[in-house]
């Protein structure tokens, strides 16, 4: 009687354990379910706020696009405006720079057709005899060629230094060729006609003798 009563029992607790365990079971089934549509809800979520977080910057966009026309057109006055006054900025340079070129070019003409003056005028005094340069008209004559070379010097004008000098074909202009001891070879050894600089740029190259 006992013995079988011992039985039941543990058929009891067989089933007791057996029930536990599907209780268990369906319990974390129920948790795993529970966790799985959380994660969905957040990710439902979440792609709702990036929705809402881009929506604006459609709007901001679409507000962008919307130009007010009144302000494209002063925009576009204004642009042109900047660039008439940049090109007429570059035409008024390019014009003085031009007329500045054209008035140093007409002072080169005039300068250099004084110069057969002031050869006549040194010519002159070369030939004027002992005995009268001190008289009254070759020192008058001496004081015009002076005041002359002064106003020459005055606009730029300046002779260029020759004999004693390293021959340069870009100043001076070799007519003869010389033998002299005083000078070594391609030294400027005789000046026949001065030559004279307006400014930078050779008005006349100077006429001269080159030592051999």
């Amino acid at each position: 009687m006992s013995t079988k009563k011992k039985h039941v029992s543990e058929q009891e607790k067989e089933v007791l354990e057996n029930i536990m365990e599907d209780l268990e079971k369906e319990a974390k089934e129920k948790e795993a379910s529970a966790e799985t549509e959380k994660t969905e809800q957040d990710v439902e979520k979440a792609k709702a706020d990036d929705t809402e977080a881009k929506e604006p910057d459609k709007e901001e966009s679409s507000k962008k696009e919307k130009k007010d026309p009144l302000k494209e057109k002063l925009d576009e006055l204004n642009d042109r405006l900047i660039r008439q006054v940049a090109e007429f900025d570059n035409f008024r340079k390019r014009t003085d720079k031009e007329k500045a070129q054209m008035f140093e070019q007409g002072q080169s003409n005039v300068l250099e057709k004084l110069l057969p003056i002031v050869d006549n005028f040194e010519r002159g005094l070369a030939a004027v005899p002992e005995e009268e340069k001190d008289g009254a008209f070759a020192d008058g004559m001496n004081k015009i060629y002076k005041q002359l070379i002064k106003q020459l010097e005055d606009l730029g004008v300046t002779p260029i230094e020759a004999v004693g000098k390293e021959f340069d074909p870009n100043l001076h202009n070799a007519v003869m060729q010389v033998e002299t001891e005083e000078y070594e070879s391609g030294i400027v050894a005789q000046e026949l006609q001065k030559g004279y600089k307006f400014h930078d740029t050779v008005l006349r190259h100077s006429m001269v003798g080159v030592n051999k």
